[in-house]
């Protein structure tokens, strides 16, 4: 992340707020009406990009939680929570050509609390069916649509949006 501290005339250079080894995809940051507390939610990918689709590509989410000093400059960002980890490949778009999350990650801060909802994964299934269609998609071996409905888990695509509020642990 980058942050200003003279309302936009100058920009710090990049920050790592995530932890490894986390591959952050959506995130959403939020600063506390008096500017003392920044809360970070994302979704973190926890393997690095894979050519298969034959491997689980775990992923959960994450909420941070960092004071900022007068100087307008947040320091470390500790962990508030770590969601349960799923396979990202449970998820899909309608199409079944690729995994779909949306953008449903947002963070809000108050005074004395953050509250963040987050993607999450954990309660789907994989279902071999669809990693197979998705790899003939991108060149691999011929395999027809799947009829997911009779070949996957009840709970292939089931995707929800979580979310919690942290008090602020350094009030």
């Amino acid at each position: 992340m980058r942050y200003s501290t003279n309302q936009g005339l100058t920009w710090s250079g990049p920050i790592t707020a995530s932890a490894a080894p986390d591959r952050p995809f959506y995130t959403a940051i939020s600063i506390s009406p008096n500017g003392t507390d920044a809360y970070l939610v994302y979704d973190a990918y926890l393997a690095v990009y894979q050519s298969t689709t034959s491997t689980q590509r775990p992923m959960q989410a994450v909420v941070k939680h960092a004071d900022i000093a007068s100087s307008g400059a947040p320091g470390v960002f500790g962990e508030l929570n770590r969601g349960a980890a799923g396979d990202a490949r449970a998820s899909s778009q309608n199409g079944l050509t690729a995994e779909f999350f949306g953008d449903y990650v947002y963070t809000v801060a108050t005074r004395s609390y953050g509250s963040a909802v987050w993607n999450d994964v954990r309660n789907g299934a994989d279902c071999p069916a669809v990693d197979a269609y998705r790899a003939a998609v991108e060149g691999g071996p011929s395999a027809p649509r799947p009829a997911v409905q009779e070949e996957c888990a009840p709970n292939f695509g089931n995707t929800d949006i979580y979310g919690g509020t942290y008090a602020d642990p350094t009030p």
